[in-house]
């Protein structure tokens, strides 16, 4: 069952991919250690996505569409995905999620199943493709690239028959799943979905058929099919310790969260005269720590205007974000540290995410220590565990020696670590930091251990 609520502006939860998984793979196998299936682990390692809203509700001013606007509304002068996809790599995201059909219905390819689609438009005379564009924009520049297809349809008389709603929106599903590449993600909303049942099931098997590797975002209410969850609200932050596996009515699985945002507050479509409501630069920047930084995936939420371009601000604050995040990154003091070639500690040290430092096989305590030459001085750290064989630091803290006290001193400590945790406290001055792994459950595995000095950079 989907999460079900009475509709209210912007996008409600998001719900990519459903997956069709054995239940003793190892997603789900319930009788021992969780761990991810190698796509999800792919999927996490990309961190940060956009989801692009663009369609009749973009020319008429609304976020809800009723599903009676004619598919003449849709016709942007300047459409070009490849300005979108340029802001969207320069802002440091790796992927990209279009929505294909909103809850109006309108299809922004050109589908066999209904009329109600982009061939009836005036754009391109009905020869244009929205999605075909999108996705080859996106992968030129880098990105991947995933669907969103609502399951709610305000416009077809179908969605009152379940039986031949499901058959209708199946044979979306395979057109979409079958036509544009691979898909790393796919989305469905529950929006508005009272009082519907969908065959989850055959939606899945029309899916893994084509796609057998993308995410499949969905909330709590589909747990058994989704292979990411949602974060409960849309103000990009995860307000709780964050771990991988959840527990929903007695059934296991490895669901990390993607916290999903619009870039304009309460706003995932265009609207004219909104430049206000443009998150700004430290907003954005919390918001990353807030969802990047405890483990989550961040999805933020962009919408190109009437034109078919992104407005000039939107684009000029996503490039102003992605040099604010290069530039944080670029001074990690780790990198810095008196711990030779060659240590045990290096593959943890070294900046680079595909190594890892193991604690001793079977322990469930350890310490990664990291000396420096000369004083360092610090306000963050960086800490990535190695998930492939699951989530398994329970308790930790970052500690700094204090040669006058003879003892180590906690600066932070927390529970969770996960795929990334963003730690911040008041500056410190030292020559030794260890991260201290109070309890796992199992030896801690930890690709990177990075500390910054954030101060020098804030916006």
């Amino acid at each position: 069952m989907m999460r079900i609520s009475p509709p209210r502006p912007g996008l409600y939860v998001l719900v990519a991919l459903l997956a069709f998984l054995p239940l003793l793979s190892p997603a789900q196998d319930s009788a021992g250690d969780l761990r991810p299936a190698p796509y999800q682990v792919a999927w996490q390692d990309l961190e940060f996505g956009v989801i692009i809203h663009f369609s009749t509700n973009t020319f008429l001013d609304r976020e809800w569409g009723d599903g009676t606007a004619s598919p003449s509304t849709f016709n942007p002068t300047s459409f070009d995905p490849e300005q979108w996809m340029k802001a969207i790599r320069d802002s440091g995201a790796r992927y990209v999620v279009l929505v294909a059909k909103h809850h109006d219905g309108f299809c922004l390819w050109p589908t066999e199943q209904t009329d109600y689609n982009i061939k009836a438009s005036p754009w391109k005379d009905g020869k244009g493709d929205v999605v075909g564009d999108v996705a080859r924009a996106a992968r030129k520049y880098g990105l991947k690239f995933g669907v969103y297809l609502s399951p709610w349809d305000r416009h077809d008389p179908r969605y009152k028959d379940n039986a031949a709603y499901d058959r209708y929106y199946n044979s979306e599903l395979e057109e979409l799943a079958s036509r544009y590449g691979e898909l790393v993600e796919f989305w469905l909303d529950g929006a508005g979905s009272a009082g519907h049942v969908y065959d989850f099931k055959k939606i899945i098997e029309t899916l893994r058929t084509y796609q057998p590797n993308s995410v499949v975002f969905a909330d709590t209410g589909l747990f058994e099919y989704g292979d990411a969850r949602w974060v409960g609200t849309e103000a990009g932050s995860v307000d709780y310790e964050n771990w991988n596996v959840i527990d929903r009515h007695g059934y296991r699985r490895w669901r990390p969260i993607e916290a999903d945002t619009p870039l304009r507050k309460l706003h995932w479509f265009w609207h004219p005269n909104d430049e206000a409501s443009l998150k700004s630069l430290p907003e954005l920047l919390d918001i990353y720590d807030k969802t990047v930084g405890r483990g989550a995936q961040l999805m933020l939420g962009l919408a190109p205007d009437r034109r078919g371009l992104l407005p000039e601000s939107d684009v000029a604050r996503l490039e102003e974000f992605g040099a604010a995040l290069r530039k944080r990154a670029a001074n990690n003091l780790a990198l810095q540290s008196a711990n030779g070639v060659g240590s045990d500690r290096t593959a943890a040290l070294d900046g680079n995410p595909d190594t890892f430092w193991s604690a001793p096989p079977g322990s469930r305590h350890a310490t990664l220590e990291v000396n420096f030459n000369h004083p360092v001085t610090f306000d963050h750290a960086l800490t990535m565990e190695w998930l492939n064989d699951g989530q398994h630091i329970e308790k930790y803290a970052i500690e700094v020696w204090k040669p006058s006290q003879q003892k180590w001193e906690a600066v932070t400590q927390g529970q969770a670590i996960g795929h990334k945790k963003i730690d911040v406290f008041p500056s410190v001055t030292t020559t030794r930091v260890r991260l201290n792994i109070l309890s796992s459950t199992a030896e801690a595995h930890i690709r990177e251990f990075q500390l910054y000095d954030w101060s020098k950079t804030s916006p």
